[in-house]
């Protein structure tokens, strides 16, 4: 392979990295504004929202376009075919991210009509920490930084350890008090897609470690 190809693949391997990082921005702040919707009980964000998701599906379309283009132009090898491969795979659990911030929007939707049925403390904790995942994913990915990426992989437990807090606390006030009903599921729900974002972007560092080492750490037992 001459250089002058090597010097373009890399070109074009850090563009799709770049509009991988604006992707994640942009759902880091749908995550953002969803809850500071719920958290202030005001819907202000909701069109922004809306517009960003939007923003979201055409990059991934960019995106994957680009690392078709790549696999079948460059033929690259090795290191450089895990990395666009990865990419297209980064790039769909952003989409899917950002899916999950919409439908968010719809449980704060319901939330806002009514009276709060609690103080949100857990919640809150688990938007700053699933947010917090998918910014170290995208940046671990940027720079190879194989730590990075386990730190990613740990946090997932703590916010399953939230999720599982918030569904034992709103069992109860349901048990309770039956008209607490639709808000506390509604409750329930949003904490559950927190989990699924926390999901998700554990799957990009879990993309990291595969690209940086060449091995799945999804299914550890396995003999390698």
């Amino acid at each position: 392979m001459d250089t002058h190809h090597e010097t373009q693949l890399d070109k074009e391997l850090r563009e799709l990295k770049n509009k991988l990082i604006h992707m994640a921005a942009i759902a880091e702040a749908m995550i953002d504004q969803t809850i500071k919707e719920l958290v202030n009980r005001n819907e202000q964000y909701a069109p922004e929202v809306s517009k960003e998701e939007d923003d979201l599906n055409r990059l991934q379309i960019e995106i994957d376009e680009q690392a078709l283009t790549l696999l079948a132009t460059r033929q690259p090898v090795a290191s450089d075919l895990r990395a666009i491969v990865a990419a297209t795979k980064i790039n769909g659990e952003l989409e899917r991210i950002g899916d999950l911030a919409i439908n968010i929007t719809y449980n704060v939707h319901t939330l806002v009509q009514q009276p709060p049925l609690k103080p949100l403390i857990d919640i809150p904790r688990m938007t700053e920490l699933a947010r917090k995942m998918v910014n170290d994913s995208l940046q671990a990915f940027m720079t190879g930084d194989i730590e990075l990426a386990r730190s990613v992989i740990l946090a997932d437990d703590e916010v399953d350890a939230l999720k599982d807090q918030v569904l034992r606390e709103l069992l109860t006030y349901m048990m309770a008090d039956p008209r607490t009903t639709e808000r506390a599921l509604a409750l329930i729900l949003v904490s559950r897609h927190l989990e699924r974002i926390a999901d998700h972007a554990t799957n990009i560092a879990e993309d990291v470690i595969y690209i940086t080492q060449g091995r799945d750490v999804r299914h550890p037992k396995t003999p390698r």
